[in-house]
């Protein structure tokens, strides 16, 4: 108990997080998991876009995974896809910190009417419905890309496909920072009339630093556990969006591209599982891991997870 004493709260919150079997476990896995997605190209493992004559080969030897249509490997597909949908889900997610916290914070310190109006608007965006908001952004943003492609001007391929990917981007963070906003804001109501933040005041401190160097970095446990619980959900609205060819497209692939370019080849006559298995359940380990790490830290951050 004595040496409980002397550690910090994130000492104490490692020290729960570690007593947590699921959650480290998870986290291991996504060490694991995470590490062979960077590191395939390096490994001299198969493109992913190499076209073979072994359409529809079941898993073998060869392709433990088995391939698609094309005869590519779908397990080297699956490592490039989930590459790509995990960073959909932590630049998304980057997004709805950015915006969520700037915007917690200064509504939640500022109070009386600018909290107020503040608030209000995030209610009106509550009121809307995400998934129809985002399809609409990214339908109107391709139909805008289609047309720059012609004409003498035209843009080239690979400047369509990053500004399809920051259309995706700023989308899905657009639409998973009002959460954030409103966790943020309720910490910094009960943080600003507390006794260090009315010491620094009379110190002189500026607005800034008040917010910056006292309030935020108490508020920091909060704000990676719900960023951890952010991620899994943006990578579930990008493989959303991909099944319904809004959002990753051919040729690179995602999670969600791989299930439904799977579910494609689904017939009376025969079913090819493995294209829809494999991205199926390698997409549900993926986010259950993320949840479990996220349920985690929030255990671990509880100030009254001590027993």
């Amino acid at each position: 108990m004595s040496e409980q004493r002397h550690l910090s709260p994130n000492q104490r919150a490692w020290r729960r997080f570690r007593k947590n079997r699921p959650a480290m476990v998870a986290a291991i896995f996504l060490v694991v998991f995470v590490g062979l997605i960077l590191l395939w190209p390096l490994l001299g493992a198969t493109n992913p876009n190499a076209v073979s004559d072994a359409q529809f080969a079941k898993p073998n030897g060869q392709y433990l995974f088995g391939t698609d249509v094309h005869g590519r490997d779908l397990l080297a597909r699956i490592c490039y896809g989930a590459r790509v949908s995990l960073v959909v889900g932590v630049v998304g997610a980057a997004v709805s910190l950015v915006i969520g916290v700037s915007w917690g914070l200064v509504a939640g310190y500022v109070g009386g009417r600018t909290d107020a109006g503040m608030m209000r608007i995030v209610d009106v965006l509550y009121s809307m419905p995400t998934v129809v908001f985002v399809i609409v952004l990214i339908t109107a943003l391709n139909a805008s890309l289609a047309k720059m492609q012609t004409g003498p001007h035209a843009l080239s391929a690979s400047t369509v496909r990053m500004l399809q990917f920051t259309g995706l981007f700023v989308g899905l963070g657009a639409v998973s920072w009002l959460t954030m906003a409103r966790i943020v804001r309720g910490q910094v109501l009960s943080l600003r009339h507390r006794a260090f933040v009315d010491a620094s005041r009379v110190l002189g401190a500026t607005h800034t630093r008040i917010l910056l160097r006292h309030i935020l970095p108490n508020i920091y446990g909060i704000i990676i556990v719900y960023l951890t619980l952010t991620i899994p959900s943006i990578v579930l609205y990008e493989s959303f969006l991909s099944y319904l060819g809004l959002g990753i497209q051919p040729p690179q692939a995602s999670l969600g591209s791989l299930i439904a370019s799977g579910a494609e080849q689904i017939n009376a006559v025969r079913i090819y599982w493995w294209l829809v298995v494999y991205p199926g359940v390698t997409l549900v380990v993926t986010l259950l891991a993320l949840n479990f790490v996220g349920d985690g830290l929030r255990d671990a951050f509880d100030p009254h997870g001590d027993r």
